[in-house]
C-alpha cells in the first residue's frame, strides 16, 4: 500500500514515521509513505500558496493550482484521494478498514481559512476527526494513518486486534497484570482462574458494561 501526505509542512511527520509501529511497518515494506511538500508545486516564483478570499472575509484561502499541479504529478489510475476537512464525514475504524483495500491513499492537509472549493472536484472523499477545529490536517493525517497501517495483515499480531475497541461496535474489556494486588485493588478473580470459557464471558459482560456507560452512542449503531 502507498500512502501519499501533501502537506505544506513535512517536519510535522519526521519523529511520527521513525518510531514504534509506524517505523516497523515501512521497513517491513509493509507500506510505503511519502509526504509532499505541496509548496513546491506552486506556480507563483516566492512560492506562495495561499490568498485573500474573493468576495472578503477574515483569513486566507489555500490557492487550487499547488494541489492540482501537484496531483496531476503524483496521482496513479488506483489513487484514492482524501481531503481532511471539518465538514467530512467522521473517521471511525471502519473506515480504517475501509481503506485497506486501496493500492493508493493520498491525504491532503488543509491549512490557513481553508480551501478553494474547487480542490473538492479531485477528491473522492472528505474525512473529519470530530467536529472541532485545528490549525491544520497534520494531525488528522497522522491519526488516519495510524489507524490503517497497524490494521495492515502482519503489522500487529493478528489476536491482538481481534479484540480492540470498536470490534462489535463495543469498547475493549479492562484489562491487568502483575502485581494481582497493588495497594489493595484486586484483579477480578475470574481472570486468575485458568477458566477461558468464564474468562471470556466475564470480558463480554464488561464490553457491553463499559460501552453501555461510556459510549451508549455505539450500541444504538448497532440497533
Amino acid at each position: 500500500m502507498r500512502i501519499d501526505i501533501l502537506t505544506l509542512f513535512p517536519n510535522f511527520f519526521t519523529g511520527f514515521l521513525k518510531e514504534s509501529i509506524l517505523k516497523r511497518a515501512i521497513d517491513g515494506k509493509y507500506v510505503e509513505i511519502n509526504v509532499i511538500d505541496f509548496r513546491e508545486f506552486s506556480p507563483l516564483k516566492n512560492g506562495q500558496v495561499d490568498d485573500t478570499p474573493y468576495g472578503g472575509g477574515a483569513g486566507m484561502v489555500l490557492r487550487c493550482e499547488p494541489i492540482f499541479l501537484c496531483l496531476d504529478k503524483i496521482k496513479t489510475p488506483d489513487a484514492y484521494v482524501v481531503l481532511l476537512t471539518p465538514e467530512g464525514q467522521t473517521f471511525k475504524e471502519s473506515m480504517a478498514s475501509s481503506f485497506l483495500e486501496l493500492k493508493h491513499l493520498i491525504l491532503i492537509c488543509g491549512h490557513y481559512e481553508g480551501f478553494d472549493e474547487r480542490i473538492k472536484t479531485l477528491v473522492d472523499a472528505e474525512v473529519s476527526l470530530g467536529d472541532f477545529i485545528l490549525t491544520g490536517g497534520e494531525i488528522p493525517a497522522m491519526a488516519v494513518v495510524d489507524a490503517i497501517v497497524r490494521l495492515i495483515p502482519g503489522v500487529i499480531n493478528e489476536e491482538s486486534l481481534k479484540d480492540e475497541s470498536f470490534n462489535n461496535n463495543l469498547l475493549d474489556y479492562p484489562n491487568y497484570t502483575k502485581p494481582s494486588v497493588y495497594r489493595g485493588l484486586k484483579v477480578p478473580e475470574v481472570l486468575l482462574s485458568g477458566n477461558h470459557a468464564k474468562i471470556r464471558e466475564y470480558r463480554l459482560k464488561e464490553q457491553i458494561k463499559k460501552t453501555k456507560e461510556l459510549r451508549p452512542d455505539l450500541l444504538k449503531e448497532e440497533e
